[in-house]
């Protein structure tokens, strides 16, 4: 396979997620910051194009890439940044205003990992949408001397019910070099958690939330805002009081905050 384009591919569900994360008020991302996708039945993914602004996407400015082909080039030691870009080219997709070809964002690894560490687990239907964004608040702190630790504990109870345990990954270059070191952490919180994390932060970029539903992926995308300007007061009058780890245990494994927190992802 390689990457096409296709606006009938582009589901109303897609669309609306996109235009949401880029409503300017949310403060998520401004210009053509940010990236949505949704993972089709085929396995295929159907991701935001670059360039495109989220608040006006049309289902033009979306192509299909193929998961195997983008791991295989994040995954190989001698593929460059050249390969990753010619292979996210949606060939014959000249635009009219003599912008050159559509072509998928360069943050596709972002998504492509994803599912390439889901596939581990076989639950793919947990992670039929993404929305990669930047807002300001988060980023704020994945720029400072605390970004490391700032999310390795949970710091109030709605927190734990909607994010659970969130993944922390180190800054790397957008594009091929983030894709080896974000895949990598993937597959490591997998291996030890045995199952995906629903926000990603990425040091000094932003934020990455998964999940079945796109109201799923909105509710992430917002708890990591409130989470951020939790930490933010925190700190500033003194530091964080995280909840405990045997506290964050124990709630998880409760019956009830199970069945709330798969009830939120699903959009229910």
């Amino acid at each position: 396979m390689t990457t096409t384009w296709d606006p009938a591919l582009v589901s109303p569900e897609l669309l609306a997620l996109t235009r949401l994360l880029g409503e300017p008020h949310r403060d998520l991302a401004v210009l053509a910051e940010g990236n949505t996708s949704e993972r089709l039945a085929d396995g295929r993914l159907v991701v935001k194009a670059s360039g495109a602004n989220l608040s006006a996407a049309t289902a033009d400015d979306f192509v299909i890439v193929d998961v195997d082909e983008v791991m295989a080039v994040v995954d190989s030691p001698t593929a460059t940044q050249d390969d990753l870009t010619a292979l996210l080219v949606a060939g014959g997709t000249e635009r009219a205003d003599g912008g050159g070809p559509r072509r998928g964002s360069i943050e596709t690894v972002v998504h492509a990992a994803v599912h390439a560490a889901g596939q581990t687990l076989g639950t793919p239907a947990g992670t039929t949408f993404i929305g990669h964004t930047h807002p300001t608040s988060v980023v704020g702190i994945l720029a400072s001397t605390v970004a490391a630790q700032a999310w390795s504990q949970l710091v109030y109870s709605d927190e734990a019910v909607v994010i659970g345990r969130p993944l922390f990954v180190p800054y790397a270059s957008p594009g091929i070099a983030l894709g080896r070191v974000y895949a990598a952490s993937l597959r490591e919180h997998v291996a030890t958690h045995g199952a995906l994390p629903q926000l990603v932060l990425l040091g000094n970029h932003g934020i990455v939330a998964i999940a079945p539903t796109v109201d799923g992926v909105e509710a992430v995308s917002s708890m990591a805002v409130k989470g951020a300007r939790v930490r933010t007061i925190a700190y500033a009058v003194g530091g964080v009081a995280p909840l405990s780890d045997h506290d964050v245990t124990a709630f998880f494994a409760r019956g009830d905050i199970g069945e709330r927190r798969a009830n939120l992802a699903r959009g229910v």
